[in-house]
């Protein structure tokens, strides 16, 4: 990814009707300029994707959260990478808390879905994070790590660069009580640091990209943007309202 860019992705989960989604879209769009430094993502739910699509541009740009690991085929209910890159998406989440513990997705097959949106010529957006036993335990370190190297299994070095991370720790998401900046730059380090090991100094820490999800809102997206270490936000239920998101865009471009 570009060093020195910030981002800003609203991740609607199942919110917003096609009529809600193309207001919410037209609203942002209108508002926002374009950036070298900064990339503002939204994410509707696959319903609403055909009516966001043609809404977005260069300043507000289109991703999904969640894909099949393969471009197209005979599965039921699933959306392929080709169906995705057919509509202008150009970012996808893999591996959000929310399917691992729902859906019971493993780190292997979040390696897939990486893998598959990569070689569909869009960004794989990982999401890594500890639950509450897990850090009240200590385990917060090693489950990162856990999750970052399953996450990159098979995926070729030179492609490592073009992943955006997101530590999103479970205990925070939707809870109101986000992480601490300091705790969201130690995580990544510790990400950053995981990525390193497997290519030794092949690996420019600055060209990787890590964003904090988790209970962030306007009041303090800020912080985190500041944090070191951490490039934007992905953002849920705060950005679910128009205005509040594009107070979110401009606090973290400041």
């Amino acid at each position: 990814m570009s060093a020195g860019v910030r981002y800003v992705l609203a991740n609607w989960k199942m919110h917003k009707g096609q009529a809600e989604a193309a207001a919410w879209t037209r609203e942002v769009a209108a508002a926002l300029r374009p950036r070298p430094d900064r990339e503002a993502v939204v994410l509707p739910s696959f319903t609403s994707l055909p009516v966001v699509a043609p809404l977005c541009g260069d300043a507000l740009v289109l991703g999904a959260q969640d894909v099949y690991p393969q471009p197209s085929g005979a599965v039921t209910g699933g959306i392929g990478t080709a169906q995705l890159t057919d509509l202008g998406v150009r970012y996808v989440l893999c591996g959000h808390s929310e399917r691992r513990l729902l859906m019971g997705e493993d780190d292997a097959l979040v390696a897939k879905k990486v893998q598959a949106v990569l070689e569909g010529g869009m960004v794989p957006v990982v999401c890594v994070g500890e639950n509450a036993e897990e850090r009240e335990h200590g385990r917060a370190d090693a489950v990162v790590r856990r999750q970052v190297s399953g996450a990159v299994e098979g995926v070729q070095p030179d492609r490592l660069a073009s992943i955006i991370w997101a530590y999103e720790p479970v205990w925070a998401i939707g809870s109101g009580k986000p992480a601490l900046p300091e705790q969201a730059t130690e995580a990544a380090s510790i990400l950053r640091h995981a990525l390193r090991s497997r290519l030794g100094a092949g690996l420019d820490p600055a060209t990787v990209a890590v964003l904090y999800g988790g209970s962030v809102s306007p009041d303090n997206v800020a912080a985190f943007a500041r944090a070191p270490g951490v490039d934007g936000a992905l953002v849920g239920g705060a950005s679910l309202d128009s205005a509040a998101f594009l107070r979110l865009v401009e606090a973290v471009e400041a």
